[in-house]
């Protein structure tokens, strides 16, 4: 009788860690996918950057630096793996973006040009669709960090090599801050 009281405690004990293992499982499947959906948004971005310093190219041909400091920017930011690294070259583009913004505000015509409005209302979109997706992500990334920290599942975690994931923040409080970009 004791024999099967210890093999019915192994076997419910085994089908709990199978259930941790499996909720572990999911979560860094969701998180990976969710940190896909970033670089996704993040990627619209990248390709929409080039139509716009173009377009800004075309009224403002002397502001040469600008528009090679946006062009490093994105490109580091394209370049950039990590949650940590990318969140970092995405504040630097976003600083970049700011100045290319700032020089237009010289150029009335270029204010008024239909491109650059659509480019800009894009843009706009586009950081909102980062945004959620960003907030998607550190949720899904906040579950499965308190599931690898928690009893029981810690063990679990621990004998499988689970490691916690980055959170994809940005740095400073005037960078959490959506751009605010107006040509009136």
């Amino acid at each position: 009788m004791t024999t099967l009281i210890i093999l019915a405690i192994i076997v419910v004990i085994a089908f709990l860690a199978v259930g941790i293992y499996n909720g572990l499982i999911k979560l860094r499947n969701t998180s990976e996918q969710a940190w896909s959906d970033v670089d996704v948004q993040l990627k619209r971005r990248y390709d929409l950057i080039p139509n716009l310093v173009e377009t800004v190219k075309g009224y403002a041909k002397h502001e040469k630096e600008t528009f090679e400091q946006v062009v490093q920017a994105r490109n580091q930011a394209m370049g950039a793996s990590s949650p940590e690294d990318k969140a970092q070259a995405e504040n630097f583009l976003t600083s970049t973006l700011k100045s290319l913004f700032a020089l237009a505000e010289a150029y009335p015509d270029l204010k008024a040009n239909q491109n650059f409005l659509d480019l800009q209302d894009e843009l706009s979109k586009i950081e909102e669709q980062i945004q959620l997706a960003r907030r998607y992500y550190n949720a899904v990334v906040r579950d499965l960090n308190t599931k690898i920290e928690s009893v029981p599942s810690n063990i679990v975690a621990n004998m499988f090599h689970f490691e916690k994931k980055e959170y994809f923040e940005l740095d400073s409080e005037e960078e959490r801050q959506t751009p605010q970009v107006s040509f009136n």
